[in-house]
């Protein structure tokens, strides 16, 4: 055999001794780390793929370093991975995770801004969530954003909304509070023109009322119907919800008849027509109802305490529900 074949051959076993030591390593990196449950890891700005690959090790999730380090040499794109936060979850494999810090598809927080609440319910929720950087959340960019000047009450539209890691809590602040403004105008165009609303503003804040008095889906445009006739009429609204908003930290839980006659803003026992500001985060479909009540006579309304409401187009059918439903329950 002359020499050039004796090249070729060993031209071909190295060829083929590479296809098995590349076949090897592809299901050494395959292989499941040892990990029984999920766990999160952060990669942290400035940090590069030997830290992963060494947080691996000490936890022992990987029994050789050799492997994944010569395929990281071999393929020099798994080594561009991306700060952040991941989750790392039984059954993936070493290749899986580096594909996944490359890709950048790091874990998805949540927090659940819920309808119903106050401003001030919502902004302790933003800065306590320990995922969210919330340094931010100033007074001046509150009044930055706020149309009202310092308060976004109402204004941002209550779900749960996702975020990676050490997101800005303004970026949770400013999505919420474009969706309500977009929802808002979209509802204030499509619903009922014959309204005695001045704007779409007093819409919300009569969408916040609602809110507020039942959390019956079926109930929503029933209610709104009452407050749109009375304010038709010239009625006050008489809703207890603003009376409680109205006095602030002074509310301990119950509504005595001094405070029904404190003269305040927010106080429809006293004031006529929509307190100033919404007085809580409405819903989606509170805001619905706002704009398309049903079409009613009825005035009056009283909980039977059980979540659900007696209508009444007439005070005395209204007392009568008074007193069966709620004097007769003390």
């Amino acid at each position: 055999m002359n020499k050039f074949k004796w090249f070729l051959l060993l031209v071909v076993l190295a060829l083929l001794a590479m296809a098995w030591g590349y076949r090897t390593l592809m299901q050494q990196v395959s292989q499941p780390l040892n990990l029984t449950e999920p766990t999160e890891f952060t990669l942290k700005r400035g940090q590069h793929v030997n830290h992963l690959l060494h947080y691996l090790r000490a936890n022992d999730m990987i029994s050789s370093r050799f492997a994944p380090r010569v395929l990281v040499k071999l393929r020099p794109e798994l080594a561009r991975v991306k700060a952040g936060t991941y989750e790392i979850e039984p059954g993936m494999s070493i290749l899986q995770l580096l594909n996944m810090l490359v890709a950048g598809k790091e874990k998805l927080f949540s927090i659940q801004l819920v309808e119903g609440f106050r401003w001030r319910d919502w902004l302790a929720q933003l800065r306590n969530h320990p995922k969210l950087d919330s340094s931010g959340l100033t007074e001046d960019f509150i009044r930055q954003l706020d149309p009202q000047g310092g308060s976004l009450e109402g204004w941002l539209m209550p779900d749960t909304y996702h975020f990676a890691n050490g997101t800005d809590a303004r970026e949770i602040v400013r999505q919420a509070y474009k969706r309500m403004q977009q929802f808002l105008q979209q509802a204030w165009l499509t619903g009922n023109t014959d309204l005695p609303y001045a704007s779409a503003y007093e819409a919300l804040i009569m969408a916040s009322i609602i809110e507020k008095e039942t959390g019956l889906a079926e109930e929503r445009s029933r209610i709104a119907a009452v407050f749109v006739n009375r304010l038709r009429k010239g009625m006050r609204l008489q809703t207890d919800p603003t009376v409680i908003y109205g006095m602030g930290e002074a509310f301990d839980g119950n509504i005595r008849r001094k405070d029904l006659r404190e003269a305040t803003a927010y106080n429809t026992y006293v004031i006529k027509g929509l307190p100033p500001t919404p007085i809580a985060m409405p819903s989606a479909a509170s805001v619905m109802a706002a704009v398309n009540p049903i079409d009613s006579d009825e005035l009056y309304f009283v909980s039977r305490n059980d979540g659900s409401h007696v209508f009444s187009t007439n005070l005395a059918d209204h007392n009568k529900a008074v007193r069966e439903y709620q004097l007769n329950q003390k």
